[in-house]
């Protein structure tokens, strides 16, 4: 039998993982200097490494008292739909439940709204609609 060694770190992932997960997760490639900026500038970070390498991630940035945003939930593609990306949720979930206080807000960008339903997160419309701007 095959035996995996699978480690789930609460840590930002590596600036190259970080790169190479978002690159192969079919999200937005992001400038190496930006993510190594960004990457220290975290309140929470988690990443799964199976026999080595970073399979999976997920971070929380904000202001850590009234906003909480969700980014960056990436699973490498020859792991997806195996439970990954709600081991990360679990963790990120589990964050807020000691750190978040009453009344503040978590947001996030559904690319699979199904995965975060499954945390009560709801979409916003018609209440409201979500924008961005690139730079």
């Amino acid at each position: 039998m095959l035996r995996v060694k699978i480690q789930i770190v609460e840590e930002v992932a590596s600036v190259d993982d970080f790169l190479r997960l978002r690159k192969i997760s079919g999200l937005s490639e992001r400038p190496l200097e930006a993510a190594i900026k960004a990457l220290t500038r975290i309140l929470y970070g988690v990443h799964i490494i199976i026999d080595g390498a970073a399979i999976g991630m997920g971070r929380i940035v904000g202001d850590g008292a009234l906003n909480f945003e969700i980014v960056d939930i990436a699973v490498d593609p020859k792991y997806q739909k195996q439970g990954f990306g709600r081991v990360i949720m679990e963790h990120i979930m589990a964050y807020f439940d000691k750190e978040a206080t009453a009344g503040c807000y978590i947001t996030l960008m559904a690319y699979v709204p199904a995965l975060y339903e499954k945390f009560d997160f709801a979409l916003v419309r018609p209440e409201s609609e979500g924008m961005y701007i690139i730079k």
